[in-house]
């Protein structure tokens, strides 16, 4: 799904629901950007957004969505306090079960930290970084690998999500326009490639109300580096089909996962 998500929860929970109530193809796993619910760098919006009570009203939302098309559902991120540190956020990523169940949340590990000249980005000010890769197996077949945004620039964490077995990666992000032009294509479809892995990866799009410009251009990409579906511009949702047979035929025709050497 790609969102160009604003500063009022409600209004992005509206939006996400409307986006499905309005696409009736079955969804088995649902992939939504970065920071889903709320895009703001208004300090007293993200303390709100982050009390228990209203942590626990967005994990319900995205539960019952969950439940209601029974999908996997890797919710894009949302910000939870850093009790260690008060003064700074996890940005994490939770994922929710057909049955609705909270089953995991990965921390996003690499922070974005770059002047881009036109633009200045300063994440580690207010975000604490996690440590630990996460999977999550969706039944028998497909096991996912999860990241968020800027990770995509670190191939070593999706080697070692290849290395566990994953044949799904994910990649919920609200990339920059200036870095997407150049970079967000490329980078994807080489994880993919290297992984011989789907690599789905749900992005945040257009001018936002904290004044950033997001990319768009969310795409899934198959194990062969083929992109099966784009959505350059605007919100809504893109499919395609998944096909385990065609995911080995690529890893026995070019076995590099089993070449590795280090």
């Amino acid at each position: 799904m790609q969102l160009n998500s604003s500063d009022s929860i409600v209004d992005n929970m509206q939006t996400i629901q409307a986006l499905l109530d309005n696409n009736t193809p079955n969804i088995d796993l649902l992939v939504l950007p970065e920071n889903a619910l709320l895009i703001t760098n208004n300090t007293g919006l993200k303390q709100q957004a982050t009390r228990p009570e209203t942590i626990q009203g967005i994990f319900n939302f995205f539960s019952q969505l969950a439940k209601q098309h029974q999908c996997w559902l890797v919710a894009g991120s949302l910000l939870v306090p850093d009790k260690d540190n008060p003064n700074k956020y996890f940005n994490q990523c939770p994922i929710f079960s057909p049955d609705g169940k909270l089953v995991k949340t990965y921390k996003k590990i690499h922070l974005f930290d770059a002047d881009l000249g036109s633009e200045s980005w300063q994440e580690s000010a207010t975000i604490t970084a996690g440590h630990q890769p996460t999977t999550v197996s969706c039944g028998d077949t497909w096991k996912v690998g999860l990241s968020i945004c800027y990770d995509l620039r670190f191939p070593e964490l999706y080697r070692a999500y290849s290395k566990q077995g994953c044949n799904i990666l994910t990649v919920p992000a609200a990339f920059t326009v200036p870095t997407g032009k150049a970079h967000w294509e490329t980078l994807l479809r080489a994880r993919a490639i290297e992984n011989q892995s789907y690599t789905l990866a749900a992005g945040q799009v257009g001018a936002h109300q904290d004044n950033r410009e997001t990319y768009g251009h969310s795409l899934i990409i198959d194990p062969w580096g083929e992109v099966l579906a784009e959505l350059e511009h605007g919100e809504g949702i893109l499919t395609a089909a998944l096909s385990y047979q065609h995911l080995s035929n690529i890893r026995q025709q070019l076995p590099t996962l089993k070449h590795h050497k280090l």
